[in-house]
């Protein structure tokens, strides 16, 4: 049973950076130890990953006679698709194997119950841990009520992020290689929101979108207190969309959000209420060190990655300081690549593939 599990636990990760708000979801169905049909929930607003395993399979007549086995619990409401429950009691499939009960009120507990009440064996709690895991942005967000948080920055060997900037010098100032800037690119596809301070902004003028790896860009958010960056700056092109918090003023002009907060405050729980009421899952945090550090001081965040380049500059802008231990530690072209999580991961988990730049199918 675990191995038709964890290959429903594999079809959902495809889904990663496309499916957001809704959860990562694969689906696997079995009939006499064969495995019949196969779906994941490829896209926001599209099929579910049951419905999409149950066209799959050639013979529908085996239905009546298979376990279906998937890694969230079914829906029970209507929502951009019908209900996940209907589809699975008008094959008449009469087993169902659950990993985790969605966290979402509209469906928590719903889905199993429906199934129960129309006879159907259901099961929960197969891989479970590994499930919500794999889930972990959605369940942060219907948990811990906001997104779920990466910190991310690269520093050299001797603990620095920057040059010093004494006489007001612009223009980014690379610290890790060329491999690990594709694989950030790649993390940005997978996320719903990058949030950077104004400082960052003014001196490296990033764009903030994953033009390096295939993929849509995330919603790029900036914290810029009395709105000093530039309208010329690239981050105001209109590629995409951008929000920035501010202390001055709520309006919008064109694809530029600019969302007014009480800086007298402390102003990151905010931040991350709002992006939870815009239904962003997820925020990657690229810098400064400042920003960095404040997330940090507050304990805001869920998992930390951070590049340590093999360069020394004996003098410059300190990165933020961890006394922590990573979970783990890999190569990435010349760089260190540490992990550090907040919730320990489940027992053999990988923070990344052996093939960090391979793309999802």
């Amino acid at each position: 049973m675990e191995m038709y599990m964890q290959r429903a636990l594999e079809l959902a990760a495809q889904g990663l950076g496309k499916v957001a708000p809704n959860p990562l979801v694969g689906c696997v169905i079995v009939n006499q130890d064969t495995i019949i049909g196969e779906g994941f929930h490829q896209r926001f607003g599209g099929m579910h990953a049951e419905v999409n395993a149950i066209n799959s399979v050639a013979d529908k007549s085996l239905l009546s006679d298979s376990t279906l086995y998937v890694t969230l619990e079914p829906c029970n409401h209507q929502g951009l698709t019908p209900p996940c429950c209907d589809i699975i009691l008008e094959h008449k499939i009469p087993r169902v194997v659950i990993a985790t009960l969605d966290s979402n009120p509209l469906v928590s507990g719903k889905g199993v119950e429906r199934l129960r009440q129309a006879g159907v064996n259901v099961q929960v709690g197969l891989l479970e841990e590994k499930a919500r895991w794999q889930n972990r942005r959605f369940f942060t967000f219907h948990e811990r009520y906001r997104p779920y948080i990466i910190l991310k920055w690269a520093e050299t060997k001797d603990g620095f992020m920057d040059i010093l900037r004494e006489n007001g010098e612009t223009g980014s100032f690379a610290i890790s290689g060329k491999d690990a800037k594709i694989l950030v690119h790649k993390w940005r596809t997978e996320e719903a929101s990058i949030l950077v301070g104004s400082r960052t902004v003014f001196i490296d003028n990033p764009q903030m979108t994953a033009r390096h790896w295939p993929g849509k860009d995330p919603v790029r958010i900036v914290i810029d207190a009395n709105l000093k960056v530039p309208r010329t700056h690239k981050i105001f092109e209109d590629r995409g969309r951008t929000i920035v918090f501010n202390r001055l003023e709520t309006r919008p002009i064109f694809n530029i959000e600019y969302i007014q907060l009480n800086f007298a405050e402390e102003i990151l729980p905010r931040i991350m209420d709002y992006l939870r009421y815009e239904k962003l899952t997820s925020v990657i945090v690229e810098g400064g060190a400042a920003t960095l550090t404040r997330f940090l001081e507050l304990g805001l965040w869920d998992e930390i990655r951070r590049f340590r380049a093999p360069m020394n500059l004996d003098k410059g802008l300190k990165s933020p300081v961890l006394d922590l231990k990573p979970y783990e530690s890999v190569t990435i072209g010349e760089d260190q690549l540490d992990f550090f999580y907040q919730q320990i991961p489940p027992a053999g988990f990988k923070s990344i593939s052996d093939n960090p730049f391979e793309a999802n199918s």
